[in-house]
């Protein structure tokens, strides 16, 4: 058997393998937060969410919902120069990030299994 040919059924092994394992981890909804902000915000998305009664005045007042929340705990940048990641019994985040041209900051407090979001503000 020539090289060219083991190299093409090579390729189609791969390819089919790769469809097939594609295939399976997107039925089964897998993520891979390999970096450290990914590895944050998903830790802080699987936790109950409180709000401070001054964050929900500030949502309201910058007309912002709980499912923008979501994106920015999701598309977000995790401040660890402000932040306090070894801090017990809860670390601390600031978190930035842009909704309607704005970006907002939240200072958010991760517990064991809640995550308190204790302040936010617009930057100017």
């Amino acid at each position: 058997m020539g090289l060219l040919k083991r190299f093409g059924y090579y390729l189609i092994g791969l390819s089919l393998g790769s469809v097939l394992v594609l295939f399976i981890w997107k039925s089964k909804n897998v993520a891979f937060p390999y970096g450290p902000d990914a590895r944050t915000l998903s830790s802080i998305r699987k936790k109950q969410l409180i709000y401070a009664e001054d964050v929900k005045g500030m949502m309201s007042k910058i007309q912002i919902d709980t499912s923008a929340i979501q994106k920015l705990l999701t598309q977000g940048d995790v401040d660890f120069g402000k932040s306090k990641p070894r801090l017990t019994p809860c670390a601390e985040y600031l978190i930035s990030g842009i909704h309607a041209k704005k970006t907002i900051n939240m200072y958010v407090k991760r517990c064991d299994s809640t995550a308190l979001i204790e302040r936010m503000w617009l930057e100017d």
